[in-house]
């Protein structure tokens, strides 16, 4: 191991800092330090240009020179953090794939309670509950970013929204969405107590998801993949709608489901 000028190289599998970093693939660990990881050029771009910058930046040895990873470390290292060289395989080792991309990031986790969401910072927002799988929970922060939503609040027991598949999935929106996580007994209250409807994809006494009456700050809700929402959880909501399906499918995937659904409020918000 060597260092130099602000980076440091590892050289070795079995080096200390490497196994540190390889953990954070797992919650418990990342729960435990309070970090997670990122991988990516575009990914850690996206995180710098909104204003988040990692405390360590792994670079491959070998890499292609670019402008945005001159940038990149450039400013890690004007703030203060870590910069690590390493060999392909290692950072492979690292991030948990065979072709891992010529750059990784560790960033501290984000506060994720509700006291740091503000309402009104967008007209929608994304609440899924239980939802399990992180592809899913990544592809519903990247349409929160795409719809202008504020942020993704998580019910009950959600998939990791810092694991190293949802942040992939996420393409770089879990940098520029507000995430909280709670109970639905922590949620609703919280929600009753300022403006905001509820509003659920269900076949509960609902009305059709086109020309419903949405109203700002609107929390777009759905429920788990394969149980879909609580019954109690359905009649909490200020509004059930229901989306049309013309095939043997008789559900959508949820992230489909909150992609059509808040999509639908967006267009009625801004008409």
């Amino acid at each position: 191991m060597t260092s130099d000028s602000g980076r440091r190289s590892i050289t070795g599998f079995s080096n200390p800092t490497v196994k540190a970093l390889r953990a954070l693939r797992e919650k418990k660990h990342r729960k435990r330090e309070g970090r997670f990881l990122a991988e990516g050029l575009r990914l850690l771009t996206d995180a710098r240009e909104s204003g988040r910058l990692p405390e360590t930046l792994v670079m491959a040895l070998g890499r292609e020179p670019h402008p945005l990873l001159a940038a990149l470390e450039a400013d890690v290292i004007a703030a203060g953090g870590e910069v690590i060289e390493t060999s392909a395989d290692i950072l492979g080792k690292i991030t948990g794939k065979e072709n891992p991309q010529a750059v990784a990031g560790v960033f501290a986790e984000f506060d994720t309670s509700l006291a740091a969401i503000d309402r009104d910072r967008s007209p929608i927002w994304l609440v899924a509950q239980a939802l399990r799988d992180p592809g899913n929970l990544g592809t519903m922060l990247r349409t929160g970013d795409a719809v202008g939503a504020g942020g993704l609040i998580l019910i009950d027991d959600c998939a990791d929204p810092f694991s190293v598949e949802a942040v992939r999935a996420s393409m770089g929106a879990v940098f520029t969405q507000q995430i909280a996580q709670a109970t639905w007994d922590e949620f609703l209250p919280w929600l009753r107590a300022g403006q905001g409807q509820l509003v659920a994809a269900s076949l509960r006494d609902a009305v059709p998801y086109r020309g419903a009456p949405y109203a700002a700050p609107c929390f777009v809700l759905v429920g788990n993949e394969s149980r879909g929402l609580p019954e109690e959880y359905e009649a909490a909501c200020d509004l059930r709608v229901t989306m049309p399906m013309k095939g043997r499918a008789d559900s959508l995937n949820a992230a489909v489901a909150a992609a059509v659904l808040a999509y639908e409020v967006l267009a009625s918000l801004e008409g």
